[in-house]
């Protein structure tokens, strides 16, 4: 039985029918390959970009983590795993601190909120129609309308956000493994990769990390000084000029440092509530509120932000917008939130990839003169 299956096997079959004899025809059947690769790719990259955008975003709590552990090797020599876990300390602390002690406060001024929006907006409409702007009251409550169901929409989007535990979960879980041995995962991607490649992987990936840490570095620094700059305007300074305190102040402040992580949107929208609710106490206090964002926001943008990210992320503020109101519109909130570090990554890989084109262009050159 044996001997016959060798003699099946040294029988010469034939050519196989399914091959190509035409040169030219298996080149254009090469190419349409891969067209027909690349598209499925580009298909399953569109099929799976939520789940990637979660794992970017787990990079980009890892990197915050990652800087953190850095600042504290200056002052603690001591292993990385118990630097990471201090890290994680403290932010648990704030989180704590800011739930049970500020909690309470927030709460009840959060609950006044809306109903001091929603008068400043129908003073508005007023304001208008004095001013000659024929505004109906059907169209009126059209527009309050569409207000409202703008709001809700950004409200569900929030809570999807903020319901769905298990995306948090796994972003606060992959951040952690990646922050405590970086090294591991960077050595598994560049094992995937051709070797000649792997030394300019390296390269760039520690080029991203840099650009990352600075960037959440400034990103972070950017919102408590804001947050604090803010309440302090607004609670402190305001009553000593003989304004008065500014309501909410707390609230105002805490929301002008978490939008802060958006830049620009974010601006203006926390700028739009703080005006909002100034002249909710007076033609004067509106006037200090719109003083006090000029004062933060030029204070940031001038002095934090070029000292510590735009050295080392110089984006063009028209093109961050642009690409914040495209990341929001496909992915909501979670793609507004990063949108500017994935830009920043991006050009990160188009510099190193113009680096190494010029560079092979000057040793092309240099052979060739020689």
């Amino acid at each position: 039985m044996a001997d016959d299956t060798q003699d099946f096997r040294d029988n010469d079959l034939g050519t196989s029918p399914s091959r190509i004899d035409d040169p030219r025809i298996r080149h254009e059947v090469s190419r349409a390959m891969v067209w027909v690769g690349i598209v499925g790719a580009a298909v399953l990259a569109v099929w799976i970009a939520r789940p990637l955008l979660v794992i970017f975003g787990a990079m980009v709590f890892a990197s915050m983590i990652e800087g953190g552990a850095r600042l504290l090797a200056r002052v603690l020599p001591i292993a990385r795993v118990w630097r990471v876990a201090i890290v994680l300390a403290g932010t648990l602390a704030f989180l704590v601190w800011l739930g049970y002690f500020a909690g309470s406060t927030i709460s009840q001024e959060a609950a006044q909120f809306p109903a001091i929006i929603e008068r400043q907006i129908n003073e508005l409409f007023a304001w208008a129609r004095t001013q000659g702007f024929a505004i109906e009251e059907a169209r009126l409550q059209n527009y309050l309308g569409n207000i409202g169901s703008g709001i809700s929409t950004v409200t569900r989007a929030l809570g999807g956000i903020l319901g769905g535990a298990a995306t948090i979960l796994l972003i606060l879980v992959i951040g952690i493994y990646v922050a405590v041995d970086p090294q591991l995962y960077e050595r598994g991607v560049a094992w995937m990769m051709p070797r000649e490649h792997r030394d300019r992987f390296y390269v760039t990936a520690s080029k991203m990390g840099s650009t990352m840490r600075r960037l959440m570095a400034g990103r972070l620094l950017g919102m408590v000084v804001e947050a604090v700059f803010t309440y302090i305007m607004l609670a402190w300074v305001a009553p000593l000029i003989g304004i008065g305190a500014v309501p909410m102040a707390a609230l105002l402040a805490i929301l002008t440092g978490l939008l802060a992580f958006v830049p620009n949107l974010g601006a203006i929208i926390s700028g739009a509530l703080m005006m909002l609710v100034g002249f909710s106490g007076g033609v004067e206090m509106g006037i200090y509120t719109i003083a006090v964002y000029f004062f933060v926001q030029n204070f940031d943008g001038y002095v934090v932000i070029p000292m510590i990210a735009k050295k080392t992320v110089d984006l063009a503020p028209a093109l961050v917008l642009a690409f914040q109101l495209i990341m929001g519109i496909l992915f909501g909130i979670l793609g507004l939130f990063l949108a500017d570090p994935l830009l920043a990554m991006i050009k990160v890989a188009l510099e190193r990839r113009a680096e190494r084109t010029n560079g092979e262009k000057r040793g092309k050159e240099a052979v060739n003169g020689t």
